[in-house]
């Protein structure tokens, strides 16, 4: 038998995505208290202080304010869970768990696949989790505009689990989360998740614009705004291009040292 056949025969389906790795990958980070607390419990209390309070309030475009801040923060909550879950690969990487992992037949694009599903599903408990705290709270909205939303926040996050795994390549396991947590909040603030852009003014407006929250933000919050701008889209791929890139130079750089 050659080489070039024993070869093929190790190669696993699919590369090696599988349930069973998958699930696994999922109870991992559901185990983790730190990440539900910042995946459901921050975005929560930041509703409760920042929304609340104003929920039936209008913009000065006429927006529902507690619509706008509940899709707003339901945004972050899904970016946070995403890049937590992202960037566990930096305590993998600790434990030698990505070590072993490189010794099977599992492909890069397969482990980075999981990665990202795994994140996926983080983020869904996370968006689903702000909802169900908004509709207790009283902000309503029809179907459309819920599942819309839910979509936008949910799917874009994406953009940040890239964003975890390449910082979680870099970075060593016990300063990834003191960098991302507060990085995370910064950029929330800046691509107007925390406070409504028309009112942040001129400049911050501007600087909104080029941030990697703004369009997934933007087009979360499109069905109730009724607005829609290509550049928000433009957005949300070149940040996606720029993680997925960084993740991929981090994660080919990291296995060569094994």
């Amino acid at each position: 038998m050659s080489a070039a056949t024993v070869l093929q025969e190790r190669k696993p389906s699919a590369g090696g995505v599988n349930r069973t790795f998958l699930w696994i990958e999922i109870k991992r980070m559901l185990r983790n208290r730190r990440t539900i607390m910042f995946t459901v419990f921050m975005p929560a209390v930041f509703f409760f202080i920042f929304g609340l309070s104003n929920k039936d309030k209008l913009l000065p475009n006429g927006h529902s304010y507690g619509q706008y801040i509940l899709i707003s923060l339901t945004v972050y909550a899904a970016m946070t869970a995403a890049t937590g879950a992202g960037s566990q690969v930096a305590v993998e990487r600790a434990q030698g768990w990505s070590r072993q992992l490189r010794l099977t037949p599992l492909l890069p694009g397969a482990y980075i696949a999981v990665k990202a599903m795994a994140a996926l599903t983080l983020s869904l408990v996370a968006v689903v989790a702000q909802f169900v705290i908004g509709a207790l709270a009283g902000v309503t909205m029809d179907a459309q505009t819920w599942l819309t939303a839910g979509l936008v926040a949910w799917l874009g996050s994406l953009v940040f689990a890239a964003l975890g795994l390449f910082v979680g390549y870099l970075m060593p396991s016990q300063n990834v989360m003191q960098i991302l947590g507060p990085a995370l909040a910064i950029l929330a603030m800046l691509g107007g998740l925390f406070m409504p852009i028309e009112i942040m003014g001129e400049t911050f407006g501007n600087i909104a614009k080029f941030t990697p929250a703004y369009g997934i933000g933007q087009l979360a919050r499109s069905p109730i705004t009724g607005e829609f701008d290509w550049a928000w889209i433009v957005n949300v791929l070149i940040w996606l291009a720029i993680f997925v890139a960084g993740a991929a130079m981090a994660f080919r750089r990291d296995t060569k040292r094994v």
